[in-house]
C-alpha cells in the first residue's frame, strides 16, 4: 500500500551528551518518554521509527500501546539511518511525502508540520528555519570580524521531501556524511523551500535541554475539560458492550452501533476539549456504514483529531449510571480497553459506577447512563 504522506523519525543516536543511563529519545519529558512524544506530534500521519541496534525493547517500552507503521534498525551515521527508513518505507509501498524528523526535536507544533506537509504540493522540498537571534563572529581564539546575520537562518526538522526526490538524493551521494537531507536534496538539483520553524522545535542535546523543554511544555498548552453524556436502552438477547469490554448479562444495549454508552460518553467529553462538536455530527446515525460499529471506532477517533492538533489526553474519569450489572468485576478490564484506546497509561483513566436508588428508566433496569469528564492540553494557538 503506497503511502501519501508518511513520517521517518530518527532514533537511532545513543544520546551520551544528554547524560543518564537511558539515550535522550527514551527519556521522559512531562511524563512521557522523548520518542512517544515525537510519534504522537504527527497525529494520523504514519510513521517509521528509526532506532539503534539492541534497542528494540526500549522503544517498544517507550511507545506503550502507540501503533507505528514501521520500525528499523539504523546504520553507522545518520545518513545511513535515514537511508535504512527510506528503504523501508519504499518497502511497504512508497509514498508521495515523508517528513524526516529527528527525535530530539519532539515538540512538533502542527502548524509548523501542515506548512511542511503544504509546501510540497508545489515545491520538492521544505525545511523549517528560525533566524539567527545572536550576533555571529568568526573566532580563532581571538574573535574576529562580525557576520551579517540578515539571510543566516537556523535549520531544523522535520525536513520534507517529495519522496522519490529525496531516495534519488540519497541515493546519488558522495560527498561526505551529510548533516542533514535538504543539503543532499539540493545538491542533487531540488529546490528546498524554507517556512517559518518554532522555538518549541529546539534540539535536546544536553541536560539542562530537558528542563528547558519541560518549561516549553508547561507554557505553551493550555488545559481544557468537557463533558459527555450518553443513554441507551436495553433489551433481552443483545450483547452488552461496556467500556469497550463484552460484560455478561440478561440484556444489552440497543442502538445503531454496538450502543456502548461508556465509550460514546468519553467520546462526547474528548470531541467537547476540541470544540468539535459530538458523536453524532462525525458519526450520523442515519449512515448506514456505522449500523453496529464497534465504538473503539468512535473514541479512536476522536483520539486521532486530539493528536492532530498537538494535544495531549491527561485524564478521563467516567461514571456509569444503572442497577446491573456490577460494574466492579469489569472495572479493571474497561480501564484498561480505554486507555489502549486512548493510548494513555491506564492510571489516567477512572471508572465509578453508582445506582439512582431504583428511581426513573436506570433504577428499573430500562437503560444504563453514562457521563465522561475528559482533561486535555492543547497547544495554545489553537
Amino acid at each position: 500500500m503506497r503511502f501519501d504522506t508518511v513520517a521517518l523519525i530518527v532514533a537511532a543516536g545513543r544520546g551520551e551528551r544528554a547524560g543518564g543511563d537511558l539515550p535522550k529519545q527514551y527519556v521522559s519529558i512531562g511524563g512521557v518518554p522523548v520518542i512517544a512524544r515525537a510519534v504522537d506530534a504527527f497525529g494520523d500521519i504514519p510513521v517509521f521509527v528509526v532506532i539503534g541496534e539492541g534497542q528494540q525493547d526500549l522503544v517498544q517500552v517507550a511507545l506503550g500501546t502507540r501503533t507505528v507503521a514501521g520500525i528499523v534498525i539504523g546504520g553507522s551515521s545518520r545518513q545511513d539511518s535515514v537511508l535504512n527508513g527510506l528503504k523501508a518505507i519504499e518497502g511497504n509501498g512508497g509514498a508521495t511525502k515523508v517528513l524526516i524528523h529527528d527525535a530530539a526535536r519532539p515538540l512538533l507544533p502542527a502548524q509548523v508540520r501542515d506548512a511542511l506537509v503544504a509546501a510540497l504540493d508545489v515545491h520538492d522540498g521544505a525545511v523549517p528555519v528560525v533566524p539567527v537571534a545572536d550576533t555571529v563572529a568568526r573566532a580563532d581564539g581571538t574573535l574576529g570580524d562580525t557576520v551579517d546575520r540578515t539571510a543566516l537562518f537556523r535549520v531544523q526538522t522535520p525536513q520534507a521531501f517529495r519522496f522519490g526526490a529525496i531516495m534519488t538524493s540519497h541515493k546519488h551521494w558522495s560527498g561526505d556524511p551529510a548533516t542533514d537531507d535538504a543539503q543532499m536534496a539540493r545538491a542533487a538539483g531540488y529546490e528546498v523551500v524554507t517556512v517559518p520553524g518554532d522555538a518549541m522545535l529546539d534540539k535536546i542535546t544536553h541536560p539542562a535541554d530537558f528542563a528547558r523543554a519541560e518549561a516549553a511544555l508547561a507554557t505553551r498548552y493550555v488545559s481544557r475539560s468537557a463533558s459527555g453524556f450518553d443513554v441507551h436502552r436495553l433489551e433481552a438477547g443483545k450483547p452488552l458492550w461496556l467500556g469497550g469490554v463484552e460484560v455478561t448479562h440478561t440484556h444489552g444495549l440497543s442502538g445503531h452501533s454496538d450502543a456502548d454508552v461508556a465509550l460514546h460518553a468519553i467520546t462526547d467529553a474528548i470531541l467537547g476539549c476540541i470544540g468539535a462538536g459530538d458523536i453524532g455530527t462525525h458519526f450520523p446515525p442515519s449512515d448506514a456504514q456505522w449500523r453496529g460499529a464497534a465504538s473503539h471506532l468512535f473514541l479512536d477517533h476522536a483520539r486521532s483529531l486530539v493528536m492532530a492538533r498537538g494535544g495531549i489526553i491527561d485524564f478521563v474519569d467516567l461514571t456509569l449510571i444503572c442497577e446491573a450489572p456490577k460494574v466492579g468485576p469489569y472495572r479493571d478490564a474497561m480501564r484498561a480497553r480505554i486507555a489502549e484506546i486512548l493510548n494513555v497509561p491506564t492510571g489516567r483513566i477512572s471508572i465509578k459506577a453508582t445506582t439512582t436508588e431504583r428511581l426513573g428508566f436506570t433504577g428499573r433496569g430500562e437503560g444504563i447512563a453514562a457521563q465522561a469528564i475528559a482533561t486535555v492540553r492543547l497547544p495554545e494557538d489553537m
